[in-house]
């Protein structure tokens, strides 16, 4: 029997309880229809000078990083480095935008922005040269632990927002994902309960091309990465990923209103990953050189650049001068990356667990048996213990 069927029917005439009822207006969450620019606009004129100068400086610092990580892989210092070349100006503007008492979270290609926010370059390194689960204290610093799972850190961004609102702390996290990790459940279920709780939490997505060798158009046909902010109820902002000034006035913009209580935002950046995946990746077989050079052309570095010295706020002395300040980080980073770190085997069973399992304490135990009698051996020789 059908509602219609059921006596009084005609009298029936059901109201859609609020649920039903769209949120918000849809109108104000949805991007622009190109991404948002500054350099070479107008609007360039309202940024503060020593703000483009700054991003200069971090920028040329960047790029130079990623060419001596890469270059360790090379001489079997690290085991992989998934360099961020071409996307300097997300990872600048990432980190420069966050007050200290607010959280990072990186992905595993965001090497550099946690650098830029103060990190030991050294200690960035650490998990990617497979000494340590991570070389830093997340708490001490703010950022989260850079790792390799695909999204997962989304939702951990949204949990600690939310729990630090509830403590009433003004804390804004800043999470990092590519355009690949759009496509993982984590993605989904982050914005869902960030928008819900109006969670202090802003998203970045990196929006590179490719995952791995996947393009973007095989991975999603919505019309953007930022449209999907609607289908939460969150704005979407499109931003040029290699325009350094755009970037940080859009995260800036999104860090600020979280801070006041109005919830998240999602934040696409265009830009590309003018190298391979890591350098375990061969990117010739899933794009062409002429690709790569016709992004060349829209390099951040360059991109400041052009715009700081037809504004006569830089000169060759200057960028001469960013260009020694980077190899002098580079030349300290290849020094210490080529000593040989001081391991200690039992740091395998410490911030496991805050309290080890018996099969922890067990396999502890062993490996220090094992290691008592190496030791015994070395010192007493091989008749010792007999």
């Amino acid at each position: 029997m059908t509602v219609q069927e059921l006596p009084g029917a005609a009298a029936y005439r059901p109201t859609p309880p609020p649920a039903w009822k769209p949120i918000t207006d849809p109108a104000p969450l949805l991007p622009d229809p190109e991404p948002y620019r500054v350099l070479g606009t107008d609007a360039v004129a309202d940024v503060d000078p020593e703000l483009l100068l700054r991003l200069h400086a971090e920028l040329v610092r960047g790029r130079r990083y990623n060419a001596q990580a890469t270059a360790l892989t090379k001489q079997g210092r690290l085991a992989v480095y998934p360099s961020s070349t071409g996307q300097e100006a997300c990872e600048i503007a990432a980190a420069l935008v966050l007050e200290e008492r607010d959280w990072l979270f990186p992905s595993y290609r965001d090497t550099l922005a946690a650098v830029a926010r103060g990190l030991d370059p050294v200690e960035a390194l650490t998990l990617l040269r497979g000494d340590r689960h991570t070389g830093y204290d997340p708490r001490e610093r703010r950022i989260a632990p850079l790792c390799t799972p695909l999204a997962t850190q989304l939702p951990h961004a949204v949990g600690l927002a939310h729990a630090a609102r509830l403590k009433g702390d003004d804390v804004v996290a800043l999470a990092m994902v590519g355009d690949g990790g759009t496509s993982e459940g984590d993605f989904h279920e982050a914005l869902n309960f960030a928008a819900v709780w109006k969670a202090p939490v802003v998203f970045f997505v990196q929006n590179n091309g490719f995952a791995i060798s996947v393009p973007l158009a095989k991975q999603t046909a919505a019309p953007s990465l930022a449209h999907k902010a609607v289908g939460y109820g969150m704005p979407g902002r499109l931003v040029d990923g290699n325009d350094a000034a755009a970037v940080h006035q859009v995260l800036s913009e999104a860090v600020a209103r979280a801070r006041r209580g109005e919830g998240p935002t999602l934040v696409e950046a265009v830009t590309y990953r003018m190298e391979a995946h890591t350098n375990a990746d061969d990117a010739t077989r899933y794009r062409v050189d002429s690709e790569v050079e016709a992004w060349k052309a829209h390099d951040p570095v360059r991109l400041l650049e052009r715009e700081l010295t037809e504004r006569g706020l830089l000169d060759d002395a200057g960028i001469e001068q960013a260009k020694e300040a980077a190899e002098r980080m580079a030349a300290a980073l290849r020094d210490r990356m080529n000593a040989d770190p001081e391991l200690t085997p039992m740091d395998l069973f410490t911030h496991v667990y805050a309290e080890q399992t018996s099969q922890l304490q067990e396999q502890a135990a062993a490996l220090r048996a094992e290691l008592d009698a190496e030791q015994d051996h070395d010192e007493h020789g091989p008749e010792a213990g007999r």
